[in-house]
């Protein structure tokens, strides 16, 4: 009997750490979103911004997606420009856009982005491998007069 249940437990521990495992496997890094603004940044510097956003927006990409991680570029002015995960946001203007808790997201991207070359934004939005709405924090650069970004899930 002491056998089974030894048996059963490890079993069950097996099963959850491979989840767990399999899980963080598709999440992206602090690190990784870091680094992936960096290199979006310096392409927008050296290619031009036209050319950095059709490779940011191609999901085919994957210098630019990456496991649950992509480029997001909002003007100062709140318009969405670029958005590696869904494409109907662009040219819209969102800064009145609210996530769940009804954290103005844009609005406060914007205000950050004007007040600092760097940044760390909190908020929820719709995870493109779970499609489910999850806590994300966003890395940003501001570029000119845009905020270039790549968040990851928590």
């Amino acid at each position: 009997m002491f056998g089974r249940h030894v048996f059963a437990v490890t079993a069950a521990l097996v099963f959850a750490m491979t989840v767990s495992m399999a899980r963080a496997e598709d999440h992206a890094t602090k690190d990784e979103a870091v680094a992936m603004v960096k290199k979006a940044v310096a392409l927008v510097k050296s290619a031009g911004a036209d050319k950095a956003y059709a490779a940011f927006n191609d999901k085919a990409n994957a210098d630019f997606h990456q496991k649950d991680l992509y480029i997001i570029v909002y003007g100062l002015d709140g318009k969405c420009i670029s958005h590696g995960a869904n494409p109907k946001l662009i040219g819209k203007d969102l800064m009145e856009a609210q996530d769940v808790d009804g954290v103005y997201y844009v609005k406060d991207r914007v205000k950050l982005a004007s007040a600092q070359q760097t940044f760390w934004q909190d908020y929820k939005f719709s995870n493109p491998v779970s499609k489910k709405i999850e806590p994300k924090t966003t890395y940003c650069e501001r570029v000119d007069n845009t905020a270039v970004c790549g968040g990851v899930y928590k």
